[in-house]
């Protein structure tokens, strides 16, 4: 093996924790994965899969021995789980999470885990899809896909390091922000996309000729909508842990449409090709960006 751990504990085995213990595996950063999850059908399909090398729902017993724990769960179920895994956790063990909102999680650490934040690490890897369970799991999800970690105070910096090592070794670019940093600029560029496209089809489905637009939906409607096929469960738990950060960008973006509708009402084609000009510029120059990584 190179340099890396012996036993990692993937909680919650879909697409994100999967992948990640798939490109350890194939680095060789990795000699033994353990999953847990609550569905006994998930765990299976991860362990014929290839995914994990064991399964369990004893939570409190798979990390026992662990040199890391992966909390790949929504975050609404991570409190339950950290206070399960403190009685029997290891002092060197490292914890760190893959959630898209770290203000809460660092508090949840603070509550749970009071006695070992040196070996917590919150992360956010900047990656996904709609897709879920084991069976979304692949290879080289990370490939140049930046991860961002958002260290304690407390945190030892070893600990930094090795976990930015393990992400690295999936392919990863490396970012560290403050916790309130990441959810301000998440909820902008992450998390009010994906309540704008759950809303959108809602406001499709409750027309009354809903399934004849349904039958002409095409591209457009495909690529601004596809956020909106991800989980419920994930985006309600997400909505609410960075809910003063959205209430703050579902503002900005309310007065941003109340200004278009005024542009629309008026006809004021002058106001709309610049409107359109200038995201089209930002945007492109985004997505060249975004492909060069």
């Amino acid at each position: 093996m190179r340099q890396g751990i012996r036993t990692l504990v993937v909680v919650g085995v879909g697409l994100i924790g999967g992948s990640f213990a798939l490109a350890l595996k194939r680095a060789g950063f990795v000699e033994r994965v353990i999953g847990v999850d609550r569905s006994q059908d998930n765990l299976r399909r991860a362990q014929e899969l290839g995914v994990v090398d064991e399964i369990s729902q004893d939570l409190a017993q798979a990390v026992a021995d662990a040199d890391m724990v992966l909390l790949a769960t929504p975050v609404g179920q991570m409190a339950a789980c950290l206070q399960a895994m403190a009685p029997v956790l290891s002092p060197d063990t490292l914890v760190s999470d893959v959630g898209s909102t770290k203000g809460n999680v660092v508090r949840i650490l603070r509550e749970a885990l009071p006695g070992h934040l040196a070996r917590c690490v919150p992360a956010h890897p900047i990656a996904g899809s709609e897709l879920s369970g084991a069976v979304a799991a692949q290879y080289g999800l990370y490939e140049n896909r930046d991860v961002v970690l958002t260290p304690l105070p407390e945190t030892d910096p070893a600990a930094v390091e090795t976990i930015g090592a393990l992400w690295r070794a999936c392919g990863a670019h490396i970012a560290v922000l403050d916790a309130d940093e990441h959810d301000r600029v998440f909820a902008a560029v992450s998390h009010l996309p994906h309540l704008l496209a759950f809303s959108y089809v809602n406001l499709i489905a409750g027309q009354d000729n809903a399934a004849r637009c349904l039958d002409f939906a095409a591209t457009g409607f495909r690529d601004f909508t596809r956020i909106a096929g991800s989980s419920p469960e994930m985006w309600r738990d997400v909505t609410l842990a960075n809910r003063q950060a959205l209430l703050a960008e579902l503002r900005d973006y309310q007065t941003e449409l109340d200004r278009l509708i005024a542009e629309v009402e008026r006809e004021d084609a002058a106001a709309l090709a610049e409107r359109f000009s200038r995201a089209r510029q930002v945007r492109t120059v985004w997505y060249q960006k975004f492909l060069r990584k």
